[in-house]
């Protein structure tokens, strides 16, 4: 499937006292990057909760962290999804510098829900 990527600059905030990334930024980073996927598809997670009464809730993530991120960093997070179920969809991610040094990596396993029950809903059709 499609590859997506997002880029990033890591700022004074996203860093701990030695200049390093704090490792829950991370899994910001790879939030937004899949939801800026799902935006550049024409679709805001908002308008599927409004409109056709889904929502999107993490049930597995694994993450790897090579290599530290560093203030200043110009890095992009590569996303694809690897699977796709009737309720679930598997996405890889991974935090590139530029030069395409592999930062950290992620497999997250996202379960699509009905909005107001929070029990697992079919994907909406078209979506993927």
């Amino acid at each position: 499937m499609s590859e997506y990527r997002w880029p990033i600059r890591v700022y004074y905030e996203d860093t701990d006292a030695s200049g390093v990334v704090y490792h829950a930024n991370y899994l910001r980073w790879f939030e937004r990057a899949r939801t800026e996927w799902l935006r550049e598809k024409g679709y805001g997670q908002e308008r599927l909760r409004l409109e056709a009464g889904v929502a999107f809730t993490i049930s597995t993530i694994e993450i790897g962290y090579l290599k530290p991120a560093r203030l200043d960093d110009e890095l992009q997070v590569q996303t694809r999804v690897v699977e796709l179920r009737r309720a679930s969809l598997i996405f890889e991610q991974s935090l590139l510098r530029d030069d395409g040094q592999v930062l950290t990596t992620a497999r997250v396993r996202i379960a699509c829900v009905d909005a107001a029950t929070f029990r697992p809903k079919a994907l909406p059709s078209g979506l993927f």
